[in-house]
């Protein structure tokens, strides 16, 4: 299967488009483990992952999380990585790109290194830097297109010769770029706007990843109604702080299953409308 059957098979198998963030941080995490066991992040991750694993289509990992812990960190998140169900889909969020040598590397590094199955990559440098990636025909390159942050306008809002804005030059170029390899957007939950002129632009078959549900506020219905396509598929909805620290005690586990269940159910409601 290439990766929008995989993605759809996943979102099938789980009915769910729920993307579980195991963003881990010492100063959130349980503090007992970092008393009780040899290999704390692992074993967060691992309760974590085997509590969310029926609901949760996809894992994402944002790689600072796991460079912060030092030279461990890498071994680390390939451990992650191994240990989620083989019928999932493995994100890793790392924003990469450079010019096309050093992208290569980077693609190197999370395709073949981790083994993921898709990963998040900037496209300011253009096609030379997106090229590499792509050239993993069965893999998905999750472009920043219109990102959740507060500040993301300064840049993104800024309309081109065009007439565009510069968040919808890019959705056009990953549509272009989605001809030659498997390309998805990033676009945020924070801007329920945006996100349905991106679905416009790119159509039914071009996955998204939408961060920005949970912790950062963004609206579960609007996600939904504009960021999935006409089947209420071929999307991810991430949550990371808002299920993987729900509990802080050693019942951690079991509330971050809840807060997953809770977010599938009422992603679920609004699917059933489209």
């Amino acid at each position: 299967m290439d990766f929008h059957e995989r993605l759809h098979q996943s979102i099938h198998d789980h009915d769910s488009l729920v993307c579980v963030g195991l963003d881990v941080d010492k100063e959130k995490m349980p503090g007992f483990l970092f008393e009780t066991s040899k290999q704390p992040y692992r074993e967060f991750c691992h309760q974590i992952i085997d509590a969310t694993k029926d609901v949760a289509c996809a894992y994402k990992l944002n790689s600072a999380f796991y460079e912060a812990i030092g030279s461990e960190g890498f071994s680390i998140m390939k451990d992650v990585v191994s240990f989620i169900p083989k019928n999932t889909i493995v994100i890793v969020d790392g924003k990469r790109n450079d010019i096309g040598n050093t992208a290569k590397k980077y693609a190197t590094a999370f395709f073949e290194g981790l083994g993921a199955d898709a990963v998040t990559v900037n496209p300011y440098l253009g096609w030379d830097g997106i090229e590499p990636f792509l050239s993993y025909s069965d893999r998905c390159s999750f472009i920043l297109c219109r990102t959740s942050n507060p500040s993301a306008s300064d840049f993104q809002d800024l309309v081109t010769e065009s007439g565009l804005q510069l968040f919808l030059c890019v959705a056009d170029k990953i549509k272009q770029w989605a001809e030659t390899g498997c390309c998805g957007a990033v676009v945020g939950a924070t801007y329920p706007e945006e996100l349905r002129c991106i679905r416009e632009v790119l159509g039914d078959h071009i996955p998204f990843l939408i961060p920005g549900v949970g912790k950062q506020g963004g609206d579960v219905e609007k996600t939904v109604r504009f960021g999935t396509n006409s089947q209420g598929d071929q999307a991810v909805i991430n949550s990371s702080r808002g299920i993987i620290y729900a509990g802080t005690d050693d019942d951690y586990a079991a509330h971050a299953g809840k807060a997953a269940t809770t977010l599938q159910d009422q992603i679920n409601i609004y699917r059933k409308k489209k």
